[in-house]
């Protein structure tokens, strides 16, 4: 019995709620948006400065391999706050159950009260919840965590390395594979496309406005590239 339990929620751990899989999902749509703009801007800058392929390429290159790497250690450092914050809230409600049971058992009623649930009908879906998993119960009323369901931050960290690495290499490519005479229109087309489609999985993950995001992705994208390019001609 206690063998087919411990393999349930071995199983449990292994399923991955919306939640982490959303996580993992913005991470990479965030890091290939960032490795998409830092990079043009740095190609705009240099290019704009000198005409020397291997230059811009190089500084291309670097400027992509430090955006991934520096996306990855933030969602890295941020996930890892997340997860700890968790664990301690899971800790803390943990100690309340073995101090104050009946406290922690009438928090429980009262989230189904507060959700038009009578008292009566409360008590008894608090104590039948409770009575099966008083610590899962808790921790997911109270804090809103499903145990044993923590951010993984080094999903978060790889999705962010893979998607920046992505994202930058289409306008790295654009403007060192094109010919010099059409290099810049195509690495702006490049760009423009991608954010576009950044916008659009970022409205889609977070259940927003679809137009309203792409919109601003564009012009995000078209400002960074105008600035950088008048630094490198400035310079």
């Amino acid at each position: 019995m206690v063998a087919n339990q411990e393999l349930k929620t071995k199983k449990q751990k292994k399923q991955l709620t919306m939640d982490e899989k959303l996580n993992t999902l913005r991470a990479g749509v965030l890091g290939s948006n960032d490795g998409i703009l830092t990079v043009v801007g740095v190609l705009f800058s240099v290019a704009a400065a000198t005409t020397n392929q291997f230059t811009i390429f190089i500084a291309g290159l670097s400027d992509l391999l430090a955006c991934a790497f520096s996306m990855a250690s933030g969602e890295y450092a941020s996930v890892s706050t997340q997860k700890d914050t968790e664990k301690a809230a899971v800790a803390k409600e943990a100690a309340l159950l073995k101090s104050n049971y009946n406290d922690q058992q009438a928090a429980v009623q009262q989230f189904y009260e507060d959700r038009g649930v009578s008292a009566k009908t409360s008590l008894a879906i608090a104590q039948d919840l409770m009575a099966k998993d008083a610590l899962k119960t808790v921790v997911n009323v109270k804090d809103d965590i499903q145990l044993g369901h923590y951010m993984n931050p080094w999903d978060a960290a790889f999705s962010s390395l893979f998607a920046a690495s992505l994202g930058g290499i289409f306008p790295l490519a654009a403007m060192t594979l094109f010919p010099a005479a059409t290099q810049w229109p195509a690495t702006i087309v490049a760009v423009l496309i991608s954010v576009t489609l950044t916008g659009f999985l970022s409205a889609k993950l977070g259940h927003g406005l679809v137009k309203t995001a792409i919109i601003r992705n564009l012009i995000v994208g078209i400002i960074t590239m105008f600035i950088h390019y008048y630094v490198g001609q400035f310079f």
